[in-house]
């Protein structure tokens, strides 16, 4: 059973009509008896008041000769006869009107039931039969009979002398559908309702799926007739035929899952609906995978990781274009992620450092605080100043800049995407490898996705080799001192650097960041941070940077960094509700260029085969 959904079956509401349930101990154990019965205005003994189980009440076959009914109180051959009108049960046959009795074609009524070791009987066996009791709420009322009968009847056998074998009503089966309940939660914008049919004993089912809802086929099963619009606005319905029960239920555009359980029996049908697309659907905390813990502590929302289990990876829409964080997590087969660095709403690009997979996509400003990620999940924070060291016979250089547009002065480094053009006519571009160059060419080109390359004007680096196969190498140097940095596979800047140690660390002025500008303003803010030793995101509802670094300080976060926040602010974890995913954020966020995203460890080999 889902544990996220399991819960609702202690909030179920039994459906109108149905009083009570099965119990947990048993296959099949009746409720407490549905009201009292009276006859002739007479309160009877509670031994004979009637059972509820789903639709239907249900009187012992014993006590019925009080109701003037004769009675044979066989559950092979059990017969119930008024005057001259009589009914007929016989288990694999199902129930016959004899004795003229005569009753609308493919009349049901469900089979007779074993409760408390007792054979009982419909309350519409005995409707049918000619009884027509008061029934209310609070009590079952017959009228007193004009006799009781003498004894009791005999086998059952065809009526003499006209070989009539009586009139087949629709068959009615040995399993009984005795409960149908019903649980209902809203959680922010999605309805998670719970349907449970409990059976007698078990049996098989079949589902048929439509664009409005799903039908299940309960083979040999009896039920009694109903339809009913639920809260939800849902409509179910129970219709006993000749083959079974079908249990239907329309649910306008939820997404529903059947499954069967045991002790007692039962079939639950789980209906997940979005009812409101223009908000984000919440997590499920009760769905989490291994390894992931998640935490709300006032404005504060927290997921953290076991860094034995997931490493972080920075995940890259492709080249000038947006994503969702979800479906960014999605790419990759991640648990969840959060939006990542600043960007420009143009060009659809970061305008600060992005490292992944050991490789710098994106240039750093070389002044925001950073975050970076070790292969052992160790999270970095700091200030490095990455650029890429160029060896060779000639010395060292370093690169300017990381990027697409050369300039006369710059040696610019690019790792190529399958996208993105690098070199221009005048300038020479070589591709890396191995500490070789394993290709020369001029003007533009675009290099193939993960390729290193280096494109400068000859005059002005004469030094550089231009023939494949000569000597040269480019290492990522971080230049920094103040976390091991050289280890870093995975890393971004954003920005401020909010707690470092433990203690409140903005410094905008060495950031430079203006603080009357919009990206300083009181709005949603996301960070990426170490919370009780583990890498965990940080969802702050509202609040400027100041306040959120104060709430992380009195929370115990040892370090964090905050990422891009406001309209942007958006954090993703694929345990949600039905396949909905949820999303920390009560706001949708707007789509990103990347994500910090926290892949299983078991699919890092594939997520590095896919360039990102």
């Amino acid at each position: 059973m889902s544990r996220a959904l399991a819960a609702l079956i202690t909030l179920a509401l039994i459906l109108p009509g149905g009083r009570g349930g099965a119990a947990e101990s048993s296959p099949f154990t009746p409720p407490a008896p549905a009201r009292p019965l009276e006859i002739g205005g007479s309160l009877q003994a509670a031994a004979v008041w009637p059972r509820a189980l789903g639709d239907e009440d249900w009187l012992p076959v014993w006590s019925l000769p009080r109701l003037g009914v004769e009675v044979r109180n066989d559950p092979g051959d059990l017969r119930l006869r008024l005057g001259a009108r009589e009914l007929n049960y016989r288990p694999g046959q199902g129930w016959r009107a004899l004795g003229g009795l005569s009753l609308p074609a493919a009349t049901y009524l469900p089979a007779p039931q074993a409760l408390d070791g007792s054979l009982h009987a419909p309350l519409s066996a005995l409707r049918a039969l000619g009884l027509n009791p008061t029934q209310t709420p609070q009590r079952l009322s017959f009228p007193a009979p004009a006799q009781a009968p003498a004894g009791t009847l005999g086998p059952s056998a065809d009526e003499p002398g006209t070989g009539e074998e009586g009139q087949p009503l629709a068959p009615a089966f040995s399993t009984f559908l005795t409960t149908v309940r019903i649980g209902r939660e809203l959680i922010r914008s999605v309805e998670v309702q719970r349907v449970v049919l409990e059976l007698s004993a078990p049996a098989p089912y079949e589902v048929s799926r439509a664009g409005t809802g799903l039908s299940l086929n309960l083979g040999g099963v009896s039920a009694s007739p109903s339809a009913r619009t639920l809260a939800s606005g849902d409509a179910l319905e129970v219709a006993p035929g000749e083959a079974g029960t079908t249990v239907t239920l329309l649910t306008g555009g939820g997404r529903s899952t059947v499954q069967a359980l045991d002790n007692p029996f039962q079939v639950v049908i789980d209906t997940v609906t979005h009812l409101n697309p223009r908000v984000p659907p919440p997590p499920n905390p009760a769905a989490l995978p291994p390894g992931v813990r998640y935490e709300q502590r006032g404005l504060l929302t927290l997921l953290s990781f076991d860094p034995a289990r997931y490493a972080a990876r920075v995940v890259s829409a492709p080249r000038g274009q947006f994503s969702n964080v979800g479906d960014l997590v999605k790419r990759v087969g991640g648990v969840a992620g959060v939006n990542a660095s600043y960007f420009d709403p143009l060009s659809r690009l970061p305008v600060d450092m992005v490292v992944s997979g050991g490789a710098l996509l994106f240039p750093s400003l070389e002044r925001r605080g950073s975050v970076g990620f070790t292969g052992d999940g160790e999270l970095l924070f700091g200030y490095p100043k990455p650029r890429y060291r160029i060896e060779g016979p000639f010395g060292t250089l370093y690169s300017n800049s990381v990027g697409t547009r050369p300039r006369r002065e710059w040696l610019l480094a690019f790792v190529g995407d399958g996208v993105g053009a690098v070199g221009a006519p005048g300038f020479v571009t070589l591709a890396l490898a191995g500490g070789v160059i394993t290709w020369a060419g001029t003007g533009p080109t675009v290099p193939p996705a993960g390729t290193l390359t280096l494109t400068f004007d000859p005059a002005q680096f004469p030094q550089l080799p231009r023939v494949p196969g000569a000597p040269l190498s480019a290492q990522l140097d971080w230049r920094a001192t103040d976390a091991p940095w050289e280890e870093a596979r995975e890393a971004l800047s954003a920005g401020p650097l909010l707690v470092q140690g433990g203690r409140a660390q903005l410094d905008p002025v060495r950031e430079r960041f203006d603080t009357s500008q919009g990206v300083w303003r009181a709005t949603r803010q996301v960070a990426l941070g170490r919370w009780q030793g583990q890498p965990t995101i940080i969802y702050y509802e509202y609040g400027t940077p100041e306040s959120f670094a104060a709430a992380l300080v009195r929370l115990g976060v040892s370090d964090a960094l905050r990422l891009d926040s406001g309209s942007s602010a958006s954090a993703y974890v694929s345990a949600g509700y039905g396949a909905l995913g949820g999303y920390l954020n009560a706001v949708w966020g707007q789509p990103v260029p990347n994500a910090l995203v926290f892949v299983p460890r078991a699919r890092e080999q594939g997520f590095r085969g896919k360039g990102n």
